[in-house]
C-alpha cells in the first residue's frame, strides 16, 4: 500500500466525479498534454483518452507504480513517464511541442508551477487543482492583485469549480479548486511581472511611494496621486510600466 509524503505535499484525489469534471474541461487541442504530480494514475488513467500525455512524477516508489500500471501505454508512446522534480526537468522543457497542462498540483509548488507554465511560450493552457486561497488569487476579477493582473496581460484566468477536503486521501487542511487559464499571447514581459510584484507588495500604502514614481508621471496617464494599487486597471499598470521605463 502506498502512502502519501508530507515531504511532497502529496493528497491524492480519490473522487471520481471530480476527475470526470476535469476531463471534460480538458481542451482537445494541443494533442501534447503534461500532468504534474500524477500520484496513483486515476486523472492519468481519464487523461490517456485526451491525446499524447506525458506525466512526471517526483516520486520514485509512485513512478514505479505508474510504470507497472501503464506498461502498454508506454510500450504503444500513448504515454512518456517522468521521474523527476518537474521545475528542474522545465530547463530542458516539457515538451518539444505545443501542450496543456492538466493537474492536481502539490500545493507547496503549484504557484512556481504556474509561473513557470505562464514563461513557457509551448504551454498553450492549464487545468489545475490548486488550494482555493490561491485559485481565487489567479482568477480575481475585483481586488486584482499581482497574479490575476499578470495572468490576464497574456490570457484569461477563471475558477471552474471548488472540491470539498473529501474529495482527497488523506484528506488536505484547506479547500481546493480547479483553474482554467488560456493563453492568448506568448510574450511573457518578466519585468512587467516584477513591476506588478513590487507595487502590491505593500498594497496598502500609496503605489508612488511603493514603487517611487513621479506624481507627475502617475497623473500624466490618470492616476492620483494617492492610488493604491488594487484601485488601477491592467492598462494603467501597463501605461505606468510602459512610462517609468521610457522614462
Amino acid at each position: 500500500m502506498i502512502r502519501a509524503k508530507k515531504r511532497f505535499g502529496q493528497h491524492f484525489l480519490i473522487d471520481r466525479a471530480v476527475v470526470r469534471k476535469i476531463i471534460e474541461a480538458t481542451p482537445d487541442y494541443p494533442k501534447r498534454i503534461v500532468e504534474i504530480g500524477p500520484g496513483l494514475g486515476d486523472l492519468t488513467e481519464a487523461l490517456l483518452a485526451k491525446g499524447n500525455l506525458t506525466a512526471i512524477e517526483i516520486d520514485a516508489a509512485l513512478a514505479a507504480t505508474l510504470q507497472k500500471r501503464f506498461a502498454a501505454a508506454i510500450a504503444a508512446g500513448e504515454l512518456t513517464l517522468l521521474c523527476a522534480d518537474a521545475l528542474e526537468a522545465w530547463e530542458n522543457g516539457l515538451a518539444s511541442e505545443p501542450y496543456a497542462i492538466v493537474a492536481n498540483l502539490p500545493y507547496y509548488a503549484a504557484t512556481e508551477i504556474i509561473l513557470r507554465a505562464l514563461r513557457d511560450p509551448l504551454c498553450k493552457s492549464l487545468i489545475v487543482m490548486t488550494q482555493l486561497e490561491m485559485a481565487q488569487k489567479f482568477c480575481a476579477t475585483r481586488n486584482a492583485n499581482s497574479l490575476s493582473l499578470l495572468v490576464r496581460s497574456i490570457g484569461s484566468a477563471e475558477l471552474l469549480f471548488e472540491v470539498s477536503k473529501e474529495a482527497f486521501e488523506p484528506a488536505p487542511k484547506v479547500e481546493s479548486a480547479v483553474i482554467r487559464i488560456v493563453k492568448t499571447q506568448d510574450r511573457y514581459d518578466e519585468g512587467f511581472s516584477r513591476f506588478l510584484k513590487t507595487a502590491f507588495k505593500t498594497p496598502r500604502k500609496r503605489l508612488a511611494s511603493v514603487i517611487q514614481a513621479p506624481i507627475e508621471t502617475l497623473e500624466a496617464i490618470g492616476i492620483g496621486k494617492n492610488a493604491r494599487a488594487h484601485e488601477l486597471s491592467l492598462e494603467q499598470f501597463k501605461n505606468l510600466y510602459k512610462g517609468l521605463k521610457n522614462g
